[in-house]
């Protein structure tokens, strides 16, 4: 086995065992690109403050655009046998160059080269999750403009309560999609700060310019404090929380997905696309795409729990236990990315039962609150008209009737305030139609919701 990079210090090859507990380019592989890129910017830099020659700078710079090329192009591949992603591409160019190659690291170190590479990686991952999670958001805008008066049941503990319509109940979840959204920017803003030229964790004697690779890889400034800059990975969790908020998001849609999908509740039928069947049962379709995402949400918060357990006791400045940090930041965005793009074609392709929906939402007594309502509105105190109409409910289920068809008898044995008109105030069209409050879903307060919700994702896409 060839001598390590590091290995002047040590008088004896490190273990087989050892080396392959050590390495990491099994799943630091995937950044080949990010820390080409960040070592052409550093080559640049070298050259520009004569720390090197230009020509030795052009000509690393080039042959790393080679390695770039051939690896992209299937004519180089990673060796597993290598400790990392960055020496395997040091080797390769000193392999290629000779001597020149051996003057890319100079004055810098693997802490800031994987320091800056992370964040190149996750920068570009945020900019795809936040397209997958857009078109999401669009999908249910669609479809929620064309059940703004498919009239449902609202929930509360799972019991029905009041009615709402299809196209209400969606857009909660634009709005926490909205809000996932303006997070993944907020990450990217605040993990766009260099940590290239911190060296190992005190900086470097040589005159580098920080700012010119800042600049060179597209960050806002380089990071202020070198400690700081090897040593940081709140950025990994901050953008793990953020994964774990859009997961559970997800999750809770899966959830209702699954409820409504089941003959107990049959409001939505999934594409057969999206269904899979039984090895034993030939009667089933089960919603497993909404299962495995309530699965995986566990899955990308077990991740979150891993960073913060790995960060927690750690001494500054770099120590190897943020090795781990790859593994479940990486797991955790593969995950998200699995899940949304499988998720955003299922919802596009379900078929909406409206009559079922419309069915479950005559039930229950979810206009009762309208009925005490209708009291207040004729100067009865709130309470009153509450205990009032709680007598009727129970007078309907001991009758097996319903507040729509109990007699105006019954109501006016409780009160003369009510009249004929009861009826029209207590139907499900008017209970829908006349919650106009803002934010309320009537199909007019919807409307101004979807259009507010659609201005809101142009802002978060400037």
């Amino acid at each position: 086995m060839a001598d390590m990079m590091w290995a002047g210090r040590f008088s004896k090859q490190v273990d087989e065992k050892v080396n392959a507990f050590n390495s990491s380019i099994a799943f630091d592989g995937r950044m080949y690109r990010h820390d080409i890129h960040g070592s052409i910017a550093h080559a640049a830099m070298l050259g520009e403050c004569g720390i090197i020659s230009k020509e030795d700078s052009l000509e690393i710079m080039a042959g790393l655009e080679k390695i770039l090329d051939d690896i992209d192009n299937g004519r180089l591949e990673l060796d597993p046998n290598a400790e990392d992603i960055h020496m395997f591409v040091e080797a390769e160019l000193t392999k290629r160059l000779g001597d020149v190659g051996k003057r890319l690291h100079t004055s810098r170190s693997r802490n800031d080269q994987v320091a800056v590479d992370l964040r190149l990686y996750l920068r570009d991952e945020i900019k795809e999750i936040s397209g997958l999670v857009d078109e999401l958001i669009n999908t249910i805008i669609n479809i929620a403009k064309e059940h703004t008066e498919t009239v449902m049941p609202g929930y509360t503990h799972l019991q029905r309560a009041q009615p709402v319509t299809f196209a209400h109940h969606l857009m909660a979840y634009v709005w926490m999609l909205l809000r996932d959204l303006d997070r993944l920017n907020d990450v990217s803003k605040r993990m766009n700060y260099c940590p290239l030229g911190c060296g190992a964790l005190a900086g470097t004697t040589y005159k580098t310019d920080r700012f010119y690779t800042s600049e060179q890889l597209g960050f806002i400034a380089p990071m202020q404090n070198s400690l700081d800059g090897v040593s940081d990975r709140d950025y990994c969790i901050e953008l793990n929380c953020t994964l774990s908020l859009i997961m559970t998001h997800l999750s809770r849609f899966s959830e209702e997905i699954i409820l409504w999908s089941s003959w107990e509740f049959k409001f939505i039928e999934l594409d057969d696309a999206f269904a899979t069947g039984s090895s034993i049962m030939p009667q089933k379709k089960n919603p497993d795409v909404t299962e495995l995402i309530r699965g995986k949400t566990g899955r990308v918060n077990g991740d979150l729990i891993t960073l913060l357990t790995m960060m927690k006791g750690l001494p500054l400045a770099y120590n190897k236990d943020m090795q781990e940090d790859k593994e479940a930041i990486f797991d955790a965005v593969d995950n998200v990315k699995l899940c949304v793009r499988t998720f955003t074609p299922m919802l596009a392709t379900m078929r909406v039962i409206k009559e079922n929906m419309r069915n479950a939402a005559a039930k229950g007594f979810i206009n009762a609150t309208d009925c005490a309502d209708y009291l207040v509105k004729k100067g009865m105190p709130f309470r009153d008209a509450y205990k009032i109409t709680g007598t009727l409910v129970a007078v309907c289920i001991e009758k097996n009737l319903t507040l729509e068809t109990l007699p105006l008898d019954e109501y006016k044995r409780m009160t003369d305030l009510f009249t004929d008109d009861v009826y029209h105030a207590i139907s499900l069209d008017t209970c829908v139609r006349e919650r106009k409050s803002y934010g309320a879903p009537s199909p007019e307060a919807v409307i101004k919701q979807i259009q507010e919700a659609k201005d809101c994702l142009s802002k978060i896409n400037e």
